[in-house]
């Protein structure tokens, strides 16, 4: 009976979804749709003509405005309440992302047991493994005449850092990934049964790793992070609170990098000019490059935050459990803040910090490993693959709150190599 009312209560939303997306036009509802999936921008675009807040079908508000999805994402009158957002869920347990999911004082909490996994001292270590685990991906790579980037390249290397960084033995970099990509497209709601199914199991695989990996630690620790997020037991945190933390450090340690390297290779191969700029001088542009696919196409496209009282926002009254939909990807490339800015340009001198990290208390607590993945990532590709091309169209992930590719077929020109000095 349950499962019912949940397929009822999914495929009424859906079919509202499809109805206004395609018949009404409306443009959250396309986002949820094949035009959000393919491209977001021209939707945007739209949404930021009518002003810098406007009203949803659902009597949300939407932003698209650089100034105002800032200062939402930064004042603490406004909160997290990511289920009631999405929609329906699952039916039972629904999957616990930790401090992503929670407001202060327990978010302080926690994000305080997870901060000094992420510290500088501690990203800085990872370097000589993030080289070597790209080299060797790029060494097997190039053994084919054609690979795909993602699962060849964008996706094992995160899986390699987090799970040495969480203390994983004998990860198994294809099941991570699979298992990553179905609960990172969850964050859009569920889309049907079948997707619930693929959700429950992705997130009990995942839970049964790290429970593993919890016992071991208990009965042995070690110098990784989850002995030391059991270290903080009982005084920092409950143990009921432990599998979920590291479930969020696994799952977005993962999905922020993977799509930040598809959609920064895909961006430079569409503007060739600038990957032979990057190819020309790897390790002066590499950053630049990463900021900007932040900026012009980033991984996250979109939050929300709900208001706890009534705020005054941009002309217009927020009256509480009102939400603001952050359009993230639509902020980046806001005219009244970044010139050209919906041209992309490695060589670009920013006017503004970008928000694809967002901002606020919920600020990417892996931001500094996933730009140290991707612009190490970005250097050795232009270094050792400078005749890097397309070998095929690219397929993105059946998701529009997550962007980036699934499918990403790619050779280099044989001619055009620089071989791998160790």
């Amino acid at each position: 009976m349950q499962a019912l009312r949940f397929a009822a209560a999914l495929y009424r939303q859906r079919f509202g979804v499809v109805y206004h997306g395609y018949v009404r036009r409306d443009p959250m509802s396309r986002l949820h749709l094949k035009p959000g999936r393919d491209n977001p921008y021209d939707i945007y675009e739209r949404i930021r003509a009518g002003g810098d807040l406007v009203t949803t079908r659902l009597g949300n508000y939407v932003t698209a405005s650089y100034r105002t999805c800032d200062t939402v994402l930064r004042d603490r009158r406004f909160g997290v309440r990511s289920a009631d957002i999405n929609g329906p869920g699952a039916p039972g347990d629904a999957v616990d992302m930790s401090f992503l999911d929670r407001n202060p004082p327990d978010h302080t909490r926690l994000r305080r047991v997870a901060q000094p996994a992420f510290s500088p001292r501690q990203i800085a270590g990872y370097r000589p493994l993030i080289e070597r685990t790209v080299d060797d991906l790029l060494d097997r790579a190039l053994a084919r005449e054609t690979f795909d980037l993602v699962p060849a390249f964008a996706a094992p290397l995160p899986i390699a850092v987090i799970s040495d960084l969480l203390g994983v033995p004998d990860a198994d970099a294809g099941r991570f990934a699979a298992h990553g990509a179905v609960i990172g497209g969850a964050l859009d709601g569920i889309r049907g049964l079948r997707h619930a199914a693929r959700l429950k199991q992705a997130s009990d695989a995942l839970d049964a790793v790290l429970a593993s990996l919890l016992a071991l630690r208990r009965q042995t620790p070690a110098d990784d992070a989850v002995s030391k997020i059991l270290a903080a037991e009982g005084d920092q945190i409950q143990s009921s609170e432990i599998l979920p933390m590291c479930r969020l450090l696994l799952v977005a340690g993962y999905e922020t990098t993977v799509n930040l390297i598809g959609n920064a290779v895909n961006a430079l191969l569409d503007h060739p000019e600038q990957w032979a700029d990057l190819c020309d001088d790897p390790a002066g542009l590499a950053e630049k490059a990463v900021e900007e696919t932040l900026r012009w196409d980033p991984p996250v496209q979109r939050t929300a935050r709900c208001a706890f009282e009534e705020i005054e926002l941009a002309g217009r009254v927020v009256r509480p459990d009102q939400f603001v939909i952050t359009l993230i990807g639509a902020a980046n490339r806001d005219p009244a803040i970044f010139s050209r800015a919906d041209r992309f340009d490695i060589h670009r001198t920013p006017e503004a910090d970008h928000l694809a990290f967002s901002s606020g208390i919920h600020y990417c607590v892996g931001a500094p490993l996933a730009r140290l993945e991707a612009v190490i990532a970005l250097q050795r590709l232009a270094e050792r693959l400078p005749g890097l091309r397309r070998a095929g169209a690219v397929r993105r992930r059946n998701a529009t709150i997550i962007r980036g590719p699934i499918e990403f077929p790619v050779r280099a020109d044989q001619r055009i190599l620089t071989p791998h000095r160790p």
